[in-house]
């Protein structure tokens, strides 16, 4: 284990996992293991800069944890645990906030969205959450942090961050790079196929959710934007419908475009959705139903996230009991 090196990524419990979440980037997670000893948390504290239900947070965190088991994260090979549960994310995110600049906070391309967003709750968790981030990061001092584009400019921030600390203190942080996946569909509304698909989409039709039921599903690919040809043929630029729904079909049965050119040559847009919602099936309905049975084991869960917290506790308390020390705190 010691000679792997080391990979972090979290995602918030703000709602259910989306086929975008999975096609995007779980569904390549589970081979990093192989490779990097992985953490994956659920990253509740995060969720509340925005207003929650108190029960369908703690459900969500439950029903994600749950998904990403399903998604072939084995327990076993990675360490799954909840944000919350290790009381170092929340104080190093202190000591950070202490070495982050108004102005490097002020610059965030999603605090400005989510402010315009949410213009009647715009809260110091909202403006200082990416050095919690930088905290939730720099406490495994991980090699890695896959990365979407839209959190590349936090990595950035908690690279300067670390760098900050570490030209006053010394090598106390080790600097992380960001990991692009390598494969990875980037997969956009059904409803608007020019905006990345989204669980904060308002249009309902517009994001499939792996926990969605077959009926569901086939209803959202049947309801899918095309445009007023009946070629499938990809065109980012001028055919945005059709395209997204071939780089779905792609990454749900691994055929190039050509061959889904090739296999719906001369059939129309009413042959084509149908069996795109069909090849997502085969991929989410498993998923879907081994979430479910887990969700049943509450007992198991829990002793995935307990045995996961007690691992990324010890390491976690590691890097703070140095930095507290650094900074100049009195040891208790």
């Amino acid at each position: 284990m010691e000679d792997k090196k080391v990979l972090l990524s979290g995602i918030q419990p703000s709602g259910d996992l989306t086929l975008g979440s999975y096609l995007g980037a779980i569904k390549n997670w589970s081979a990093l293991a192989r490779e990097f000893d992985c953490y994956y948390f659920m990253a509740d504290m995060h969720t509340i800069t925005v207003r929650q239900d108190p029960a369908q947070l703690r459900k969500h965190t439950l029903e994600q944890l749950a998904s990403y088991i399903a998604c072939g994260l084995d327990p076993e090979e990675n360490t799954l645990f909840i944000q919350s549960h290790v009381h170092q994310h929340a104080e190093l995110g202190w000591v950070l906030q202490c070495f982050t600049m108004f102005g490097e906070l002020s610059r965030m391309t999603q605090f400005k969205d989510k402010s315009a967003k949410h213009a009647e709750n715009i809260n110091a968790g909202l403006f200082a959450y990416p050095s919690l981030m930088a905290a939730d990061i720099l406490l495994y001092q991980p090699d890695f942090v896959p990365v979407g584009e839209d959190q590349k400019q936090h990595v950035e921030l908690t690279r300067d961050v670390a760098g900050r600390f570490n030209s006053l203190y010394g090598d106390v942080f080790k600097i992380p790079e960001p990991y692009i996946p390598k494969v990875g569909a980037r997969v956009m509304s059904l409803q608007t196929p020019t905006a990345k698909m989204s669980k904060s989409d308002e249009d309902p039709n517009g994001c499939v959710y792996l926990k969605d039921d077959n009926d569901t599903v086939m209803r959202k690919f049947k309801r899918a934007v095309t445009d007023s040809e009946t070629c499938v043929r990809y065109d980012r630029e001028n055919k945005p419908g059709i395209s997204n729904l071939m780089e779905i079909y792609s990454a749900c049965t691994g055929k190039t475009y050509e061959e889904i050119q090739r296999e719906f040559d001369g059939k129309g847009y009413g042959e084509f959705k149908p069996a795109v919602g069909e090849a997502v099936l085969s991929v989410t309905g498993p998923i879907r139903d081994e979430a479910n049975r887990l969700l049943k084991d509450k007992s198991y869960l829990e002793q995935v996230y307990r045995t996961g917290a007690e691992k990324a506790g010890a390491i976690a308390n590691r890097t703070l009991r140095k930095v507290y020390k650094k900074v100049g705190f009195v040891p208790r």
